[in-house]
Formats: C-alpha cells, sequence, structure tokens
C-alpha cells in the first residue's frame, strides 16, 4: 500500500504541475491510468485519484465531516474523539497530505486544539488556515506554536501565525478562497466543524464532500450539516454519490449535482 500511496502524492504533484502549465495532461493521465489499474491502493483509493484529477484542472475544494448515522458530529458537550475509527482517520490524513492547504473554523480550533498534520501517513503537511474573524482562539492552540506547518488566519494577527489578508474584511468563502489561491494555494481542504463545511456548502464553493458516517447513535450532541430550512423535498440538495468502506465506517464521496 505504501508504493501505490507515495505514487498517489506524486500524481497530485503532475496535476499541480499541469494546473500551472509546468507539465503535459498527457503525463498526468498515464500516471492515473496505471494507478487506477493497482489492487494495493489505500481505502477509498479512487476517492482520492479522482482529487487528483480534478486539481489539474484548476482550484478545487474538499470539503470533510465525521459523523454519526443520526448526523451528529460530537456529544452536547463538544466531546468528538473519536467519532470514526482509525481506517477514517488515515483517510482524513491523507486528504490532508494531496491538498496545499486545510481550513478550520474557530470552534474546532478551541474545542479540539488539532494540529491538522499528517502524522498518521507519509507525506506533507499542508498550510494551515484558521477562520477566526472575532479573535476567539486562544493563542496557546497548537496551530500558532508546534511550528509543524506554516498557519495563515483570517482575523486577529497572532503570534506564531501570518495573516490571510481580505479585501475589504470580506470573510465570504468566495473571498477566502480567493485570498488562498493568490498565494497558489488552490487545493483546500475544509475539515471543520460542521458550522465552517455548512457554510462552504451554502455558498455553493464545495466540489467534493466527504462523509465519514460511523455505525453509532447518538441521539443527541452537536449537529453535522445545518442548512437554511426547505419547505419541501424539492429543496434538498442533491448529490452524485459512491460509498467505500472504511473498516466499520462508511465514506460517502459525494459530488454537487448540477
Amino acid at each position: 500500500m505504501s508504493d501505490a500511496w507515495a505514487a498517489i502524492r506524486e500524481a497530485m504533484a503532475t496535476a499541480r504541475a499541469v494546473r500551472h502549465g509546468a507539465e503535459s495532461r498527457a503525463a498526468l493521465d498515464a500516471a492515473l491510468a496505471g494507478l487506477r489499474d493497482r489492487d494495493d491502493l489505500p481505502p477509498a483509493g479512487p476517492a482520492l485519484l479522482d482529487l487528483v484529477e480534478r486539481a489539474a484542472a484548476g482550484p478545487v475544494v474538499v470539503a470533510q465531516l465525521g459523523q454519526t448515522l443520526d448526523g451528529r458530529i460530537a456529544t452536547a458537550t463538544g466531546h468528538s474523539h473519536y467519532v470514526n475509527g482509525p481506517e477514517a482517520l488515515d483517510h482524513l490524513h491523507r486528504l490532508r497530505a494531496l491538498v496545499d492547504a486545510v481550513a478550520v473554523g474557530a470552534g474546532t480550533a478551541v474545542d479540539d486544539d488539532p494540529s491538522l498534520t499528517t502524522r498518521r501517513v507519509a507525506g506533507p503537511n499542508p498550510v494551515r488556515v484558521l477562520l477566526d474573524p472575532n479573535g476567539r482562539v486562544p493563542g496557546d492552540r497548537r496551530l500558532f506554536r508546534d511550528g509543524a506547518a506554516p498557519t495563515l488566519t483570517v482575523g486577529p494577527a497572532r503570534a506564531g501565525a501570518g495573516s490571510l489578508e481580505l479585501p475589504g474584511g470580506d470573510s465570504s468563502p468566495a473571498a477566502i478562497l480567493a485570498a488562498l489561491a493568490a498565494r497558489r494555494l488552490d487545493v483546500v481542504l475544509v475539515e471543520g466543524g460542521a458550522g465552517t463545511v455548512s457554510r462552504f456548502l451554502e455558498a455553493g464553493r464545495i466540489d467534493r464532500l466527504h462523509l465519514l458516517v460511523a455505525p453509532t447513535l447518538l441521539g443527541s450532541g452537536r449537529p453535522g450539516i445545518v442548512l437554511p430550512e426547505a419547505a419541501t423535498m424539492d429543496g434538498a440538495r442533491r448529490f452524485e454519490a459512491r460509498r467505500y468502506a472504511l473498516g466499520e465506517d462508511t465514506l460517502f464521496d459525494l459530488t454537487p449535482a448540477a
């Protein structure tokens, strides 16, 4: 599996070169064709290869959320370690290793104190982006002090982090992604929390949504995706879906329907 995973990372490097005009598309197509025929891909390997292929065409945003069967991402107290099992966590870390930047909201940084690194798999750490326009996150979070990867903040300047400048103070998903693309950070993982993922989804700024569903019921707790209320099923968001088994969990690889 490790050889196939290394080849996937190399294919993503080729996809970046294609996107910036430094490599031919034929080289990427050949690499992907060889990878799709391998029998040692990581779990959900086809979903990773599709992300690589999409990244060659231009900026791409993938979001992920881990939840229970009844759509809860944490208990009522915010405890979420761990909703999903080890195979699902490995998949999340592979996503981190493939993207240019990983973004989280202030609530996730406060509750979970994540490092947003690729410590479970081989691969580079992405640039970390903290969406904290109101300065809620304490300065002792790992993102500011561990030095594992660069951190950019949307919000007040922080020691240990750079600032992502947004024209006119516009902190909409579109403005955030444009500012990241200006830094050539245009393959972006929106990792959480649920409010942040919901905001990007409502704005139509998510190209792929990876929902990792655990065979668990909480019956209460913090909800996952929350969107404006729909009066009828005609207002439901529709997706093209593929499913992959990740240990006891199920990955729903979702592409917004046209």
